[in-house]
């Protein structure tokens, strides 16, 4: 539990930092370290401008830990240009459209901005997007809000 707590007052003022900066979706991520990967993978997705652009967005975003719990080589090889189409059904199944705030999260699906859906389950010990733990929330960008998972959600096979 005490190392729960650090982690979380960690995380927390890793995105104070960002919540009190001015800038888009990518510039609030690209801002903070704990979101190196994340940066990366859209640049190779080609999705900065997307995310640059009016919005409003929803991003749950996974930091560079998260990222790291993936099988070995799969970021590597999700990043070459040959798996762009796949790069981007992930990334893109991070974000909902619209600008949904913490207070405002309830269990149920949700519509992301690849055309699926995922499951969100709000409850006494946390909030999950499928299989991944909210961490931090409200990190304000000007065309949207940034909350933080634990682990990058993967779309269901179709």
């Amino acid at each position: 539990m005490k190392k729960l707590k650090s982690l979380l007052a960690a995380a927390a003022s890793l995105f104070i930092a960002a919540d009190s900066q001015a800038g888009d979706i990518v510039d609030v991520a690209a801002s903070n370290k704990s979101f190196s990967t994340l940066v990366t993978a859209v640049k190779a997705a080609g999705l900065v401008e997307t995310l640059k652009g009016e919005g409003p967005y929803t991003v749950f975003a996974p930091t560079d830990e998260a990222f790291a719990k993936l099988p070995k080589g799969t970021l590597e090889s999700l990043l070459k240009p040959e798996n762009k189409q796949k790069l981007v059904a992930i990334l893109t199944y991070h974000v909902v459209p619209g600008k949904v705030m913490a207070k405002d999260v309830k269990s149920g699906k949700v519509k992301t901005a690849s055309g699926s859906s995922f499951k969100m389950k709000v409850s006494k010990k946390g909030v999950w997007v499928d299989n991944a733990k909210v961490v931090a929330t409200d990190v304000k960008a000007d065309n949207g809000v940034i909350h933080v998972i634990d682990a990058v959600i993967l779309p269901k096979s179709k």
